[in-house]
């Protein structure tokens, strides 16, 4: 009877075998597992049918380029796919411009441009001075318009602060109409801060705390202009000779709701509490009335 007896270094030999014959399993079905996946982003062949329409195609590009269906991106990319080079000598004594396109395939086409001459650039206002002007024309007159460029520190193009007689050359240099009011204005006059105050009875301070916190809308179509509130009945409403019932003062709110004071001023914009400025009496400032019913956090389900 024979005995098989195996040699401890045939074993290691044996083992490191199998352990390279496993990685190279593994790596077999990374590889695999990459091909299928290459496979898929493969672009799909050309049918016989496809294939043919696009030659039909290529025979006329003048018809595809005119195509009302072809898009200025399926242009470029048309240019992209038949141009290899272009090559663009600029003659600026001459004032034209050489184009040479060379095509996919070799073929040469020479084109030849004018080019306008470079001129030296005169002297001329900022052009985002003269686009503030453009706004500002439709609403306000040269004067209002001269003091707003200056309180923004803007100059003319001679680097002079501006008048209202260099506004006036100016819209008319740019073709600029002047401002003029509207015959049928919409409801409520439009009035600046002070003004408004002295309409309403209140502090120009109290007016410019509301526009800062939102309670009433105003507009500033640019730094340094004036403000424009509208004066409208609900605008009118909001000042009381004395506190309505039901208002509360600013901290009474947010006892009642639980909440900040910058969570009861987002409230008040969006509608949700009603603020009204009192004039006289012991309650006199700003009172707060809820429109909303606000739900018990704790209440149980019925």
């Amino acid at each position: 009877m024979w005995l098989t007896t195996f040699d401890p270094d045939n074993r290691l030999v044996a083992r490191g075998i199998e352990a390279e014959w496993e990685s190279c399993l593994r790596e077999l079905d990374k590889a695999k597992a990459e091909l299928a996946r290459r496979e898929q982003q493969r672009p799909k062949a050309l049918s016989t049918d496809e294939r043919g329409r696009l030659l039909d195609l290529g025979a006329d590009l003048v018809k595809v380029w005119q195509a009302p269906t072809t898009s200025a991106r399926d242009k470029k990319e048309l240019l992209r796919t038949l141009l290899e080079e272009v090559i663009i000598t600029v003659h600026k004594n001459e004032g034209r411009t050489h184009l040479t396109l060379r095509w996919r395939g070799g073929a040469l086409t020479d084109v030849d441009l004018d080019t306008p001459r470079y001129l030296p650039i005169g002297v001329r206002t900022d052009e985002n001075t003269i686009a503030l002007v453009r706004r500002l024309a439709a609403h306000y007159p040269d004067s209002v318009i001269a003091g707003v460029l200056n309180r923004q520190g803007r100059k003319s193009a001679y680097g002079h602060r501006f008048t209202a007689n260099l506004v006036s050359n100016l819209r008319r240099q740019w073709d600029i109409p002047r401002f003029e009011r509207a015959t049928n204005p919409p409801e409520g006059e439009l009035l600046n801060i002070k003004q408004t105050a002295a309409v309403l009875g209140v502090a120009t301070s109290t007016i410019h705390r509301w526009l800062n916190d939102g309670i009433i809308a105003g507009e500033q179509l640019t730094l340094g202009a004036p403000w424009r509130i509208r004066l409208t009945d609900d605008l009118r409403k909001r000042v009381a000779e004395e506190a309505p019932s039901g208002y509360l003062t600013m901290y009474q709110t947010m006892r009642l709701l639980g909440v900040s004071r910058q969570t009861v001023w987002q409230r008040v914009k969006r509608g949700e509490i009603h603020a009204i400025h009192v004039k006289q009496g012991r309650k006199k400032g700003l009172r707060l009335k809820l429109l909303t019913s606000q739900p018990d956090l704790f209440a149980q389900p019925s």
